[in-house]
């Protein structure tokens, strides 16, 4: 893929979640899957960040885990190429008055040489996939080096080639949606408010091998591999005691094989040595 390629695709991406910026929190925010997610991710960083770390927070959309991380006394600077989640992002650092605790700047993953503050950090944070926005992942995971502390971690959320729910929508005639993640290496179409832009899918493995020189992995889960995606919105307020299942099920099961693979997404972190 040309950098030319590269760079028409984020700017239908940007295009595409500005145009949902205005409506992304109401969307989602009753959805209890999508906190379940939140949780989930939240605990892994929290695992391993040390009291009051500075995070480079990459697609940090309209700043939820922004506004987390800094009431739990950290310092972030959230990154994202959208402006328009920016300025939700924005707007919800003021309603808090976080000021002293979240910065943020417009700017693409894939630029991360060209970022104004490029103090080094103490944990680089990326949830929600936005790094399948790209298919020059490798060119990102190397940028990380000269922005992350001797020690630091880097825990990011991504979508596997492989998703055991999605594939089981094939038995409900759902083939596009069962098969759009088989062509991994070119990516699939994914559209946001009308706009289209191409998603690549990633295995874990090639986040461990683009890092291995100088990253040691810490953990691996799979997020979703029981508990449904949360495109069953409702799944959790029509079969309440089946849900409650499913995630103790899954918190059990989810950095054991193969279940840390086959998930909706994962959630990995490594150490830089």
């Amino acid at each position: 893929m040309t950098n030319s390629d590269i760079k028409v695709n984020e700017a239908q991406a940007a295009s595409a979640f500005t145009k949902q910026s205005a409506i992304f929190d109401e969307l989602y925010a009753a959805n209890k899957i999508i906190q379940y997610k939140r949780d989930r991710v939240r605990a892994q960083v929290n695992r391993f960040i040390a009291p009051g770390s500075r995070i480079l927070e990459l697609n940090a959309g309209t700043g939820e885990d922004a506004v987390y991380f800094a009431g739990q006394g950290h310092k972030v600077h959230a990154t994202d190429i959208s402006n328009g989640m920016l300025q939700k992002l924005e707007e919800k650092v003021a309603a808090y008055n976080l000021r002293d605790c979240v910065t943020t700047e417009q700017c693409s993953f894939t630029e991360l040489a060209n970022l104004k503050d490029r103090r080094p950090y103490d944990h680089i944070f990326s949830n929600f996939a936005g790094l399948n926005c790209t298919g020059d992942l490798q060119g990102v995971l190397r940028s990380f080096d000269l922005l992350l502390v001797s020690g630091g971690y880097v825990t990011l959320v991504l979508l596997p080639p492989f998703c055991l729910w999605e594939s089981l929508q094939a038995l409900r005639g759902q083939f596009k949606l069962a098969s759009r993640r088989f062509n991994a290496s070119k990516g699939s179409k994914a559209n946001v408010e009308g706009v289209s832009f191409t998603c690549w899918y990633y295995k874990p493995s090639f986040v461990i091998n683009a890092l291995k020189d100088r990253y040691r992995l810490m953990a691996l889960e799979g997020l979703c591999t029981i508990v449904p995606p949360s495109y069953f919105e409702h799944f959790a307020d029509k079969h309440p005691a089946t849900y409650k299942k499913m995630v103790n099920l899954e918190n059990w099961l989810c950095d054991k094989w193969p279940w840390k693979y086959i998930g909706d997404y994962y959630i990995i972190t490594l150490k830089k040595k």
